[in-house]
Protein backbone atom coordinates (compact mmCIF):
# COMPACT_ATOMS: atom_id res chain seq x y z
CA UNK A 1 0.00 0.00 0.00
CA UNK A 2 1.41 3.28 -0.89
CA UNK A 3 1.72 5.63 1.96
CA UNK A 4 -0.10 8.87 2.04
CA UNK A 5 1.84 11.88 0.78
CA UNK A 6 2.81 14.47 4.24
CA UNK A 7 0.99 17.07 4.26
CA UNK A 8 2.00 20.52 3.04
CA UNK A 9 0.40 22.24 6.27
CA UNK A 10 -0.25 21.24 9.64
CA UNK A 11 -2.37 22.48 12.31
CA UNK A 12 -1.32 22.27 15.92
CA UNK A 13 -3.16 22.87 19.44
CA UNK A 14 -6.79 21.90 20.94
CA UNK A 15 -9.70 20.40 19.54
CA UNK A 16 -13.06 19.65 20.86
CA UNK A 17 -16.45 17.80 20.30
CA UNK A 18 -18.54 20.84 19.33
CA UNK A 19 -22.43 20.33 20.86
CA UNK A 20 -24.83 22.68 19.00
CA UNK A 21 -28.18 23.03 18.27
CA UNK A 22 -29.18 21.39 14.90
CA UNK A 23 -31.10 25.14 14.62
CA UNK A 24 -30.27 28.43 15.11
CA UNK A 25 -31.89 28.53 18.60
CA UNK A 26 -31.59 29.43 22.28
CA UNK A 27 -29.62 26.18 23.53
CA UNK A 28 -32.22 26.42 26.64
CA UNK A 29 -34.92 26.34 24.11
CA UNK A 30 -33.54 23.09 21.53
CA UNK A 31 -34.50 19.74 21.20
CA UNK A 32 -32.35 18.40 18.50
CA UNK A 33 -28.44 18.17 18.55
CA UNK A 34 -25.34 17.66 16.15
CA UNK A 35 -22.24 16.53 18.15
CA UNK A 36 -19.42 17.98 15.39
CA UNK A 37 -15.92 18.25 15.33
CA UNK A 38 -14.60 21.79 16.52
CA UNK A 39 -12.07 24.05 17.47
CA UNK A 40 -9.80 26.86 16.15
CA UNK A 41 -6.68 24.71 14.49
CA UNK A 42 -8.61 21.62 13.63
CA UNK A 43 -11.03 24.08 12.16
CA UNK A 44 -8.37 25.48 9.79
CA UNK A 45 -7.07 21.94 8.73
CA UNK A 46 -10.54 20.70 7.76
CA UNK A 47 -10.96 23.95 5.56
CA UNK A 48 -8.26 23.16 3.88
CA UNK A 49 -8.69 19.72 3.29
CA UNK A 50 -12.19 20.69 1.76
CA UNK A 51 -10.52 23.41 -0.62
CA UNK A 52 -7.99 20.30 -1.93
CA UNK A 53 -4.80 20.95 0.39
CA UNK A 54 -3.31 18.61 1.87
CA UNK A 55 -3.72 19.42 5.55
CA UNK A 56 -3.30 17.64 8.90
CA UNK A 57 -4.12 18.55 12.42
CA UNK A 58 -2.08 17.26 15.14
CA UNK A 59 -3.44 17.41 18.77
CA UNK A 60 -4.01 15.28 21.80
CA UNK A 61 -7.77 13.65 23.02
CA UNK A 62 -8.46 11.23 25.41
CA UNK A 63 -8.76 7.54 24.71
CA UNK A 64 -12.28 7.91 25.02
CA UNK A 65 -15.51 7.41 22.71
CA UNK A 66 -16.08 11.46 21.67
CA UNK A 67 -12.50 11.31 20.93
CA UNK A 68 -12.75 8.71 18.09
CA UNK A 69 -15.49 10.51 17.69
CA UNK A 70 -13.76 13.59 16.86
CA UNK A 71 -11.02 12.12 15.03
CA UNK A 72 -13.26 9.69 12.34
CA UNK A 73 -15.11 13.09 11.97
CA UNK A 74 -11.96 15.29 11.16
CA UNK A 75 -10.75 12.29 9.26
CA UNK A 76 -14.10 12.28 7.03
CA UNK A 77 -13.60 15.70 5.87
CA UNK A 78 -10.27 14.65 4.87
CA UNK A 79 -8.29 16.12 6.87
CA UNK A 80 -4.70 13.97 7.56
CA UNK A 81 -4.91 12.71 11.39
CA UNK A 82 -1.60 10.32 11.70
CA UNK A 83 -0.54 12.67 14.01
CA UNK A 84 -3.38 12.44 16.79
CA UNK A 85 -2.11 11.34 20.37
CA UNK A 86 -4.66 9.55 22.53
CA UNK A 87 -3.95 10.00 26.24
CA UNK A 88 -6.10 7.52 28.50
CA UNK A 89 -5.95 9.90 31.60
CA UNK A 90 -7.52 12.33 30.45
CA UNK A 91 -10.86 13.29 28.86
CA UNK A 92 -11.52 14.72 25.53
CA UNK A 93 -12.91 18.37 25.95
CA UNK A 94 -16.04 19.77 25.04
CA UNK A 95 -17.80 23.32 23.85
CA UNK A 96 -21.26 23.82 23.80
CA UNK A 97 -22.75 26.31 21.28
CA UNK A 98 -25.82 28.70 22.49
CA UNK A 99 -26.41 30.71 18.94
CA UNK A 100 -26.35 34.25 19.16
CA UNK A 101 -25.20 33.61 23.37
CA UNK A 102 -21.54 32.54 22.69
CA UNK A 103 -20.36 29.47 24.14
CA UNK A 104 -19.91 27.15 27.56
CA UNK A 105 -16.55 25.62 27.78
CA UNK A 106 -15.90 21.97 29.57
CA UNK A 107 -12.22 21.63 29.22
CA UNK A 108 -10.63 21.80 32.18
CA UNK A 109 -7.83 18.74 32.58
CA UNK A 110 -8.19 17.64 28.76
CA UNK A 111 -5.78 16.04 27.26
CA UNK A 112 -4.91 18.41 25.06
CA UNK A 113 -4.05 20.52 27.95
CA UNK A 114 -1.34 17.70 28.51
CA UNK A 115 0.35 19.16 24.97
CA UNK A 116 4.21 20.04 25.97
CA UNK A 117 7.37 20.60 23.75
CA UNK A 118 7.94 17.05 23.35
CA UNK A 119 4.85 16.88 21.24
CA UNK A 120 5.41 19.39 18.68
CA UNK A 121 9.21 18.06 18.72
CA UNK A 122 7.86 14.69 17.47
CA UNK A 123 6.58 16.24 14.42
CA UNK A 124 7.66 15.65 11.06
CA UNK A 125 8.28 19.25 9.26
CA UNK A 126 9.81 17.44 6.28
CA UNK A 127 8.21 19.23 3.28
CA UNK A 128 5.60 21.28 5.14
CA UNK A 129 5.08 25.03 4.20
CA UNK A 130 2.92 25.90 6.55
CA UNK A 131 2.62 25.63 10.13
CA UNK A 132 -0.56 26.87 11.88
CA UNK A 133 -0.96 27.56 15.64
CA UNK A 134 -3.32 29.80 17.50
CA UNK A 135 -3.32 32.08 20.92
CA UNK A 136 -5.83 29.91 22.45
CA UNK A 137 -3.03 27.11 23.18
CA UNK A 138 -1.37 29.55 25.16
CA UNK A 139 -3.83 29.88 27.85
CA UNK A 140 -4.87 26.35 28.12
CA UNK A 141 -1.94 24.90 30.37
CA UNK A 142 1.56 25.78 30.77
CA UNK A 143 3.46 23.27 29.20
CA UNK A 144 1.12 24.22 26.24
CA UNK A 145 2.27 27.20 26.37
CA UNK A 146 6.00 26.26 26.16
CA UNK A 147 5.29 23.79 23.30
CA UNK A 148 4.31 27.16 21.36
CA UNK A 149 7.89 28.70 22.40
CA UNK A 150 9.65 25.11 21.03
CA UNK A 151 7.27 25.49 17.88
CA UNK A 152 8.28 28.82 16.70
CA UNK A 153 12.07 28.63 17.15
CA UNK A 154 11.92 25.20 15.21
CA UNK A 155 9.29 26.64 12.71
CA UNK A 156 12.27 29.40 12.10
CA UNK A 157 14.92 27.08 11.39
CA UNK A 158 12.86 24.45 9.11
CA UNK A 159 12.02 26.77 6.26
CA UNK A 160 8.03 26.32 6.83
CA UNK A 161 6.15 29.62 7.50
CA UNK A 162 4.75 29.97 10.55
CA UNK A 163 1.10 31.29 10.72
CA UNK A 164 -0.21 32.71 13.97
CA UNK A 165 -3.98 33.71 14.60
CA UNK A 166 -4.13 35.71 17.87
CA UNK A 167 -7.82 34.20 18.66
CA UNK A 168 -7.87 35.85 22.48
CA UNK A 169 -10.28 33.78 24.77
CA UNK A 170 -10.25 36.27 27.77
CA UNK A 171 -12.09 33.17 29.80
CA UNK A 172 -9.44 31.13 29.60
CA UNK A 173 -6.66 33.42 30.80
CA UNK A 174 -6.85 33.10 34.71
CA UNK A 175 -6.71 35.61 37.45
CA UNK A 176 -7.87 39.16 38.13
CA UNK A 177 -9.53 40.57 34.72
CA UNK A 178 -7.22 43.19 34.13
CA UNK A 179 -4.24 41.75 35.05
CA UNK A 180 -5.35 38.55 32.64
CA UNK A 181 -5.92 40.96 30.09
CA UNK A 182 -2.40 42.45 29.98
CA UNK A 183 -0.81 39.39 30.47
CA UNK A 184 -2.39 37.88 27.45
CA UNK A 185 -1.75 41.19 25.71
CA UNK A 186 1.84 40.86 26.63
CA UNK A 187 1.95 37.14 25.30
CA UNK A 188 0.03 36.74 22.25
CA UNK A 189 1.63 40.12 20.90
CA UNK A 190 5.03 38.30 21.50
CA UNK A 191 3.58 35.27 19.42
CA UNK A 192 2.43 37.13 16.56
CA UNK A 193 5.34 39.04 16.21
CA UNK A 194 7.28 35.75 15.65
CA UNK A 195 5.22 34.65 12.70
CA UNK A 196 5.51 34.84 8.94
CA UNK A 197 2.06 35.44 8.89
CA UNK A 198 -0.41 36.79 11.54
CA UNK A 199 -4.19 36.85 11.66
CA UNK A 200 -6.19 38.98 14.34
CA UNK A 201 -9.58 41.06 14.60
CA UNK A 202 -9.57 44.05 15.42
CA UNK A 203 -11.81 44.33 17.91
CA UNK A 204 -9.47 41.91 19.99
CA UNK A 205 -6.83 44.42 19.31
CA UNK A 206 -8.49 47.13 20.24
CA UNK A 207 -9.37 45.12 23.51
CA UNK A 208 -5.70 43.56 23.76
CA UNK A 209 -3.66 46.66 22.59
CA UNK A 210 -5.76 49.84 22.41
CA UNK A 211 -5.26 49.78 18.34
CA UNK A 212 -8.59 51.71 17.06
CA UNK A 213 -7.43 51.18 12.89
CA UNK A 214 -5.65 48.19 11.12
CA UNK A 215 -3.25 50.57 10.82
CA UNK A 216 -2.57 51.22 14.59
CA UNK A 217 -1.96 47.27 14.56
CA UNK A 218 0.32 47.19 11.99
CA UNK A 219 2.67 49.76 13.59
CA UNK A 220 2.33 47.31 17.04
CA UNK A 221 2.86 44.78 14.94
CA UNK A 222 5.81 45.16 12.47
CA UNK A 223 7.33 41.98 12.48
CA UNK A 224 5.09 39.47 10.26
CA UNK A 225 5.66 39.35 6.77
CA UNK A 226 2.32 39.50 6.15
CA UNK A 227 -0.26 40.73 9.24
CA UNK A 228 -4.05 40.34 7.80
CA UNK A 229 -6.61 42.42 10.61
CA UNK A 230 -10.33 41.27 10.06
CA UNK A 231 -12.69 43.66 11.31
CA UNK A 232 -16.18 41.56 11.34
CA UNK A 233 -18.67 42.56 8.88
CA UNK A 234 -16.47 45.68 7.31
CA UNK A 235 -13.50 43.42 5.82
CA UNK A 236 -10.19 42.36 5.90
CA UNK A 237 -7.23 44.62 5.54
CA UNK A 238 -3.93 42.76 4.54
CA UNK A 239 0.37 44.38 5.47
CA UNK A 240 2.50 42.43 3.77
CA UNK A 241 6.33 43.46 3.64
CA UNK A 242 7.57 44.41 -0.19
CA UNK A 243 10.88 44.26 -1.65
CA UNK A 244 11.95 47.85 -0.35
CA UNK A 245 10.90 46.89 3.22
CA UNK A 246 7.60 48.68 3.19
CA UNK A 247 4.19 47.29 3.34
CA UNK A 248 1.83 47.12 0.28
CA UNK A 249 -1.61 47.89 1.69
CA UNK A 250 -4.85 45.95 -0.04
CA UNK A 251 -8.43 45.85 1.41
CA UNK A 252 -11.28 43.80 0.93
CA UNK A 253 -14.81 43.94 1.67
CA UNK A 254 -16.94 41.27 3.67
CA UNK A 255 -19.57 39.79 2.00
CA UNK A 256 -23.08 40.91 3.09
CA UNK A 257 -24.81 37.72 4.48
CA UNK A 258 -27.62 37.15 7.44
CA UNK A 259 -25.08 35.72 10.37
CA UNK A 260 -26.65 32.96 11.94
CA UNK A 261 -23.57 31.95 14.65
CA UNK A 262 -20.12 33.82 14.09
CA UNK A 263 -17.94 31.06 15.85
CA UNK A 264 -15.90 29.62 13.72
CA UNK A 265 -15.81 32.29 10.72
CA UNK A 266 -12.41 33.84 11.87
CA UNK A 267 -10.87 30.14 11.87
CA UNK A 268 -12.42 29.52 8.01
CA UNK A 269 -11.15 33.19 6.93
CA UNK A 270 -7.74 32.17 8.07
CA UNK A 271 -7.85 28.40 5.98
CA UNK A 272 -9.03 30.25 2.58
CA UNK A 273 -6.41 33.05 2.87
CA UNK A 274 -3.79 30.53 3.24
CA UNK A 275 -5.06 28.49 1.11
CA UNK A 276 -4.63 30.96 -1.94
CA UNK A 277 -1.28 32.16 0.01
CA UNK A 278 -0.13 28.03 -1.29
CA UNK A 279 -1.66 28.46 -4.22
CA UNK A 280 0.54 31.33 -5.22
CA UNK A 281 -2.67 34.22 -5.55
CA UNK A 282 -2.21 37.83 -5.01
CA UNK A 283 -3.50 39.75 -2.30
CA UNK A 284 -6.66 40.53 -3.19
CA UNK A 285 -6.82 36.82 -4.23
CA UNK A 286 -6.06 36.00 -0.59
CA UNK A 287 -8.38 38.03 1.08
CA UNK A 288 -11.28 37.17 -1.13
CA UNK A 289 -10.49 33.78 -0.51
CA UNK A 290 -11.01 34.28 3.57
CA UNK A 291 -13.94 35.80 3.03
CA UNK A 292 -15.90 33.24 0.93
CA UNK A 293 -15.05 30.83 3.17
CA UNK A 294 -16.22 32.59 6.01
CA UNK A 295 -19.44 32.75 4.66
CA UNK A 296 -20.03 29.18 4.76
CA UNK A 297 -19.43 29.21 8.59
CA UNK A 298 -21.86 32.54 9.60
CA UNK A 299 -24.65 30.66 7.63
CA UNK A 300 -25.04 27.77 10.37
CA UNK A 301 -24.60 27.02 13.87
CA UNK A 302 -21.40 24.32 13.18
CA UNK A 303 -17.87 25.48 13.02
CA UNK A 304 -17.86 23.36 9.42
CA UNK A 305 -20.41 23.31 6.76
CA UNK A 306 -22.17 19.78 7.63
CA UNK A 307 -22.79 19.53 4.01
CA UNK A 308 -19.01 19.12 3.56
CA UNK A 309 -18.81 16.69 5.79
CA UNK A 310 -18.82 13.05 4.46
CA UNK A 311 -21.67 11.41 5.87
Amino acid sequence: MTAAPLPEIIAVGETMVLVAPALAEPLAEARDFHLDAGGAESNVASHLAALGHAAAWAGRVGDDALGRRLVAQLAARGVDTRYVERDPGAPTGLYVKDPGNGVQYFRAGSAASRMSPGFFAALPLDGVRVVHLSGITAALSASCDAMLDAAVERVRSSGALLSFDVNHRAVLWPGDPSAALAAAATRLRALAAGSDVAFVGLDEAERLWGTATPAEVRVLLPEPERLVVKDGDVGATEFARDADGGDTVEHVAAHRVEVVEAVGAGDAFAAGYLGALLEGRDSVERLQAGHDRAVLVLAETSDFPRELSAP
